[in-house]
């Protein structure tokens, strides 16, 4: 739907310029810093050096799952990475639930929302099982439980506000579908108004760090 300029300064801040000299953060920036305290636990008791190494891993194997997940959808060749056979796996694994999805509306698109003052880049918003969905893929070392995985939702929840507000059309589910390297496929639906309030916390959160 748009294509928007993009920065990422050294603090890790996200910003999508929606208007000419007008930035705001991006909604994945905002979910990620309640976990920010967390991730340097995380990196101290494993080691920077392993901590990179398994970052490094994660999002290689994310990306190309994307890339895949995102030529299948749209109906176009995949391309398996046989340097990459993980990514290929997930995907294949993933398969099944993929089919759920039809008449798609957006694939990697940039949206954003002058109400809330913040944007980002949606994996995909379609029919899922029938019903027009924010659907987001993911995917995992281990299975996730519902209760780890919060700021997915919240994160789905910004772009079904953005999306409303760019087009006019209301969604009323969001989906998180998590490929795990064990061959599960996660699938988790969800009521976009059961996090509005949840949302709103998390950007004042973060905004009160920015001011």
């Amino acid at each position: 739907m748009y294509e928007i300029n993009s920065v990422t300064k050294k603090s890790g801040l996200r910003l999508y310029e929606v208007a000419e000299n007008k930035w705001y953060p991006s909604i994945t920036t905002i979910t990620s810093h309640r976990k920010k305290d967390s991730i340097i636990k995380w990196r101290k008791r494993v080691g920077e050096k392993q901590a990179t190494k398994i970052s490094t891993a994660a999002a290689s194997r994310g990306n190309k799952f994307h890339s895949m997940v995102e030529c299948y959808l749209k109906n176009e060749e995949v391309s398996f990475d046989e340097t990459n056979p993980l990514a290929t796996y997930l995907f294949q694994s993933s398969r099944e639930e993929l089919n759920r999805i039809n008449n798609i509306h957006l694939l990697e698109s940039c949206l954003f929302s002058d109400y809330l003052r913040i944007s980002g880049r949606v994996d995909c918003i379609a029919e899922f099982d029938g019903e027009l969905s924010v659907i987001d893929f993911k995917t995992s070392t281990k299975p996730k439980k519902e209760i780890w995985i919060e700021n997915y939702f919240v994160q789905e929840t910004a772009y079904a506000v953005m999306y409303y507000e760019r087009c006019g059309i209301p969604i009323n589910k969001i989906v998180t579908i998590i490929a795990v390297e064990d061959g599960t496929i996660q699938v988790f639906e969800k009521n976009p108004d059961h996090y509005y309030d949840l949302l709103r916390s998390y950007i004042d959160d973060f905004m009160s760090t920015i001011k």
